[in-house]
C-alpha cells in the first residue's frame, strides 16, 4: 500500500506475525541509501522480529523502491518528513501496543535523528550499520566517495553506483548534528554492526552505543556492511533485544 507524505506516495508493507494478539508492538523498518524494502537483510530482519512478535512495517523513503520521488532530488530532510509520516500512520493503527524505529545504513542514521526528534513517540531504536559520519563527511567535502570543497558544492555529485545526486544532498547533510539527537533520545537502543564494515566504520557504532543513554551494542565479528557472512547473528540479536523489550512492556 501507499502512505501519503506531502504529495509523494511512500511504499510501505504491513506484516504481522502468524499467532498475532490483539495488541502488539509495531517496528517500522526502513533500508538504506540505493536501497528498497526488498534486500536480502532487510528480509531477515522483518522475520526475526516477526519472531519476536512486532508487526513490522517496511517503508521505502523518497526515491527508493517503488516510492515516489526522483533519486537525484532525495535528501536527508526528505527522508525525515518520510519517516515522519510513517510514524504517523504507525501511531494511527488501533493494535498497536508500542511503537519502535529500526533502520541500515543511512536508514539507521534517519532512524537516530527520528529519534530525537520523536522521543516521545517510540520505545526503541534499532540501529543496523548506521551511516552516522554522513553529516560529518559532507562538511569535509569527502561524501561519497569524492573530494570536493564543502564551500563550493557541486550541483551534481556521482553515486558508487553510477547515479547522480543534487548537491542539495551534501548541502542538507552539512546542517544535521547527529549528536544532538542521540542525546535527545533516552529510550533503549539496539546498536548492530559487523566489524569489518566496508561502507561504515565500525567505530561510528561503537560511538552511537557509548553516547545513548540506554544502549547495547552487539558486533558481529568478520562481517560487512550488509552482514554478507553471518547475517543469522544480526537476527539472533534483533530477536533477543525485540523479545526484551516486549517484555519489559508487558
Amino acid at each position: 500500500m501507499f502512505i501519503d507524505c506531502d504529495g509523494v506516495q511512500l511504499h510501505v508493507e504491513l506484516e504481522k506475525p502468524a499467532d498475532a494478539a490483539e495488541r502488539m508492538p509495531l517496528t517500522i523498518l526502513i533500508h538504506g541509501f540505493t536501497g528498497h524494502m526488498e534486500e536480502r537483510h532487510i528480509l531477515a530482519v522483518k522475520d526475526a522480529l516477526l519472531a519476536a512478535g512486532h508487526a513490522v512495517l517496511r517503508a521505502e523513503m523518497y526515491g527508493h523502491g517503488q516510492s515516489g520521488g526522483d533519486f537525484t532530488h532525495h535528501t536527508l530532510y526528505k527522508w525525515l518528513t518520510n519517516a515522519m509520516a510513517v510514524i504517523d500512520y504507525a501511531r494511527s493503527l488501533d493494535f498497536v501496543s508500542g511503537l519502535y524505529l529500526c533502520g541500515h545504513s543511512q536508514g539507521g542514521l534517519t532512524v537516530a535523528l527520528a529519534g530525537g526528534m520523536e522521543h516521545d513517540r517510540l520505545d526503541g531504536l534499532i540501529l543496523l550499520s548506521p551511516a552516522l559520519m554522513i553529516p560529518e563527511l559532507a562538511r569535509k567535502g569527502e561524501l561519497l566517495g569524492l573530494q570536493f570543497d564543502p564551500q563550493h558544492i557541486p550541483d551534481v555529485l556521482d553515486a558508487w553506483d553510477g547515479r547522480k545526486l543534487e548537491g542539495n544532498y551534501a548541502r542538507v547533510a552539512q546542517t544535521i548534528h547527529v549528536e544532538e539527537a542521540i542525546d535527545a533520545y533516552p529510550g533503549p537502543v539496539l546498536v548492530v554492526h559487523g566489524d569489518e564494515d566496508e561502507a561504515v566504520p565500525v567505530r561510528y557504532g561503537r560511538e552511537a552505543a557509548e553516547r545513548y543513554r540506554n544502549a547495547e551494542l552487539v558486533l558481529i565479528p568478520g562481517d560487512t556492511h550488509c552482514y554478507d557472512h553471518h547475517l543469522e547473528a544480526v537476527t539472533d540479536a534483533v530477536t533477543a533485544w525485540a523479545l526484551k523489550q516486549k517484555n519489559t512492556r508487558a
